[in-house]
């Protein structure tokens, strides 16, 4: 596609699933369909290595931020080189086990810069990042959850579950999430990419854990209701151990909806063999939501992961049909 024709996407996640489509819209960046890409990403993390430097500096936890830099590094030799330094994480018995490289990096220009977002440019710019990386907010925070049935002698019971860790792990059903504190600030270097923006891409990814926070942050619910930018939505491909047990491609998609009910959305994709007898019910409510719904084969043949490649091009077909 011609540079004439070339936009600003932002990506919106964490962890593994922000991963999978930033990689998809790094190769949308190279053939430059996306001359600006931006990752807006979850800081709510409370375990492994990121939990520990949290607890210890007081800083955001810097594990999805670090992964999102990750899949921004180009595919030539100091791409690849700089991912896997990014990304290696220590052994031994000591108190570096299970530390990353990346993150130390992270939270070591945190402490000579002051400023997150600064220090989070410099990384970009030592990995020739084909993008930039945000926090969606700028002070750490936690992640509750009512959730129903972790009582075994009242299974109609809610409780109330607290941390990133334990909501996804949670023995019981998520009926809604909410974050502590409730009105974080939002990162406004991340506000003013969400409204310059002409596409918007939401999950895949954890979807209570890392996908719906972001629009429990005030500033960004704001800013996704006033972009003129497309909203596409990536589904899950299938349920989540403990955090959506029992979860469809309509269940997904609905409990977006209870948390963002005025949320306008242009697309939502799913992967044709997620769908099993759900086709109809989805695209009844995505119609009704005045959305489209695109059905790709974006996964991995055999594995439950998205593949880079097939979702790139369903991303273009969807940018290419606008």
């Amino acid at each position: 596609m011609a540079r004439d024709t070339a936009q600003a996407a932002v990506a919106l996640g964490g962890g593994h699933g922000l991963f999978a489509t930033l990689s998809a819209l790094r190769r949308l960046h190279d053939d430059l369909t996306i001359d600006d890409l931006t990752a807006v990403v979850t800081v709510a993390d409370n375990g492994g290595s990121s939990g520990r430097l949290r607890g210890e500096f007081g800083v955001l936890p810097p594990g999805d931020l670090r992964m999102a830099l990750a899949a921004l590094c180009g595919d030539d030799e100091w791409g690849r080189t700089w991912a896997d330094v990014l990304q290696h994480r220590f052994a031994g018995q000591g108190e570096m086990n299970g530390h990353v490289v990346g993150n130390l990096l992270i939270v070591g220009l945190w402490e000579l810069m002051g400023e997150p977002v600064r220090a989070l440019d410099w990384v970009g710019r030592l990995l020739g990042a084909h993008g930039r990386v945000l926090p969606m907010a700028t002070t750490p925070m936690d992640i509750t959850a009512r959730v129903r049935g972790v009582e075994e002698d009242d299974p109609a019971a809610v409780t109330v579950v607290r941390g990133q860790v334990e909501v996804a792990t949670t023995a019981g059903r998520i009926e809604s999430v909410a974050l502590v504190p409730e009105d974080p600030q939002a990162c406004a270097e991340a506000v003013d990419a969400i409204l310059a923006a002409e596409w918007v891409v939401l999950g895949p990814g954890s979807w209570f854990s890392s996908v719906i926070p972001h629009l429990m942050v005030p500033g960004l619910r704001r800013a996704l209701a006033e972009t003129a930018g497309r909203l596409v939505v990536v589904l899950n491909l299938e349920a989540q151990a403990g955090e959506t047990t029992g979860f469809g491609p309509v269940d997904h998609l609905a409990a977006l909806f209870e948390h963002a009910p005025d949320l306008t959305v242009h697309a939502v994709l799913v992967d044709a063999s997620a769908l099993a007898d759900d086709h109809e019910r989805l695209e009844r409510e995505v119609a009704a939501r005045g959305a489209r719904l695109v059905v790709a084969d974006i996964a991995v043949p055999g594995e439950p992961r998205h593949d880079p490649d097939r979702l790139a091009e369903a991303f273009r077909q969807v940018v290419d049909e606008a």
